[in-house]
């Protein structure tokens, strides 16, 4: 009896095609759309997954500002930065960060769940988050993304 012969094919930057997908982050919770938008961008939601190339997609997101928390995160959540210089460790809370920089709180969100290497840095370059409704992508025909199905 002969043995199945079994094949695993690996990915190779050249022959991967990526495609953009537009989402909208109104009523949205952050957590959950920054796991959802993680996969897209490292192309786990594709059967031809490969760790060490990126295989993902570009996601545009729009409304960004109307992202939501749940519990008592938004007034206790602060993010952190630092100045470099002495003594400039810096705090900014979620209310303030909302009004001044909501793309970045997503931005956020989604980078600490890519790989922490120069592939994960090039993963969430593929991230494109904007308030409101319009979004300067409309050349590249982005395809809506549906995150229940990712």
């Amino acid at each position: 009896m002969r043995a199945m012969q079994q094949k695993t094919t690996v990915a190779h930057k050249s022959h991967v095609e990526q495609s953009w997908y537009v989402t909208s982050a109104e009523g949205q919770i952050l957590g959950r759309f920054a796991t959802r938008i993680a996969m897209v961008l490292m192309g786990k939601h594709q059967p031809g997954y490969t760790p060490h190339v990126d295989t993902g997609d570009f996601v545009v997101v729009t409304n960004c500002e109307k992202i939501q928390l749940t519990g008592k995160k938004a007034e206790t959540r602060q993010y952190d930065y630092y100045t470099y210089y002495t003594g400039g460790h810096k705090y900014v809370s979620h209310a303030k960060m909302m009004d001044k920089r909501p793309e970045q709180i997503i931005i956020e969100a989604v980078r600490r769940m890519l790989p922490k290497s120069k592939l994960g840095r090039k993963m969430l370059s593929k991230l494109k988050v904007y308030r409101g409704s319009d979004h300067p992508h409309a050349a590249q025909m982005p395809q809506e993304l549906e995150l229940s199905r990712v």
